[in-house]
């Protein structure tokens, strides 16, 4: 099968590599905010369609089954979308669908179909996984590689400051009058239809940038190797990648979890005993502390060997969920939300270390990376049915023993360092 080439974008001159860099890095700030503000808004749908719908915590946990699945069913197709169009072209794909999803959102909550919001999340997410693969990608291979991790912990603090504004500008309307059967769909549609004008504005800006990357080395001339189908399965054969991928899937899952829970946590009377709003706008602290740690990252890891870094993030973790378990009070609401200054690093962190040297196979590794997005969707299914089963507190020890993996992984790579992993 021969090799497929990204289309070079057409009748248009091509920027300096200064001048691409420049342009995509401010392109790509308002693509990492507005990720982050969707993700933590629809967070905040778990506490309010429980309690609106009367629904378990299993069930409601669907929510993030339906938001993270698509990563595991759609990053196949979306990597060789992004090898035939290009990064540029893929990210406004991306953004256009998921302003079609934010719109079948509003529309299910107006009609009051738990089943019809779930799907309105799968095209939601169907969209942010072509994101995902393009916008991280992209990231990583346009620059030197070994300031990959710098650039991408760089983006994601904007990504974090969207989810700190997400909570405090979503929660008024999300979690105000959500009684058992109460009718407030109007005013709950509201985040959702601002993220959807920022989603289009921002396709719309992509559209008229997708020339960018016009004769960059990267980006419009990759290609897959020959025999690609191939290699699907045989680029996991890099150590590090496998378990990179692994890291990326707990990682996901134990953020997700925590970031969605954390509102009925703080509403426990054994904890702060929180109104909903209140719970809910609380939780940016959570997502505070990790835009905080990621801009703090991006400049410790000037000092700080990247492996490291992570390994110590990774294990203040566990110590702090666990702590969130067993800690009375306000000390334990304190260890939760503390998590997210630990949180800061790992995504972006992981993503650069477990990606090959190699850049023509970067669109295949960035698709396992980001199928492995899909531990959002499993992990707090697990959790939640432990919740049911142990009580929500000590099932925060799932997300613990997630941290634990990510430490090993950190370790494994503390001791191999960068181009030395095995195939």
């Amino acid at each position: 099968m021969s090799a497929m080439t990204l289309s070079p974008p057409i009748d248009a001159p091509s920027a300096s590599p200064e001048t691409q860099a420049r342009r995509l890095f401010w392109l790509s700030i308002g693509v990492f905010f507005i990720g982050g503000f969707l993700s933590a808004s629809v967070s905040l749908l778990v506490p309010q369609l429980r309690s609106v719908l009367s629904l378990d915590y299993k069930a409601v946990l669907l929510v993030q089954l339906a938001f993270h699945s698509s990563y595991l069913l759609f990053a196949l197709p979306a990597a060789l979308a992004v090898v035939r169009i290009g990064y540029m072209r893929a990210i406004a794909f991306g953004l256009t669908v998921m302003t079609a999803g934010c719109l079948a959102l509003v529309l299910a909550q107006g009609m009051r179909q738990f089943l019809l919001v779930l799907a309105a999340l799968l095209l939601l997410s169907a969209g942010q996984t072509v994101l995902q693969i393009a916008a991280n990608t992209v990231v990583t291979v346009i620059g030197p590689s070994r300031r990959s991790a710098f650039r991408l912990n760089l983006l994601q603090g904007f990504n974090s400051l969207g989810t700190v504004l997400g909570p405090l500008l979503s929660a008024p309307f999300l979690l105000a009058n959500i009684a058992p059967g109460s009718r407030a769909e109007m005013t709950a549609s509201i985040p959702f239809i601002a993220i959807g004008a920022v989603l289009a504005m921002l396709s719309t800006l992509y559209v008229g940038h997708r020339a960018l990357l016009a004769g960059a080395s990267e980006g419009t001339g990759n290609t897959l190797p020959q025999g690609w189908s191939r290699q699907i399965f045989a680029v996991l054969g890099d150590r590090r990648l496998l378990w990179g991928t692994v890291a990326i899937f707990v990682y996901v899952g134990a953020e997700v979890t925590i970031g969605t829970l954390m509102t009925n946590v703080l509403m426990l009377p054994e904890r702060l005993a929180l109104e909903p709003v209140s719970a809910g706008r609380l939780v940016s602290l959570y997502w505070g502390g990790a835009m905080v740690g990621r801009f703090g990252g991006a400049w410790l890891m000037t000092w700080i060997p990247e492996a490291r870094l992570l390994l110590y993030a990774a294990l203040g973790a566990v110590a702090l969920t666990v702590g969130a378990v067993v800690l009375p009070g306000a000390a334990g609401a304190v260890a939760l939300i503390a998590v997210g200054l630990c949180n800061a690093i790992m995504y972006p962190t992981i993503y650069a270390l477990a990606m090959p040297q190699d850049s023509r196979r970067a669109p295949l590794a960035s698709m396992w990376l980001c199928m492995a997005v899909v531990g959002g969707a499993v992990v707090p299914i697990l959790t939640g049915t432990a919740a049911d089963a142990f009580g929500l507190l000590p099932a925060l020890l799932l997300p613990a023993l997630c941290y634990a993996v990510i430490a090993a992984f950190a370790a494994m790579c503390v001791r191999r360092p960068q181009g030395e992993s095995a195939e």
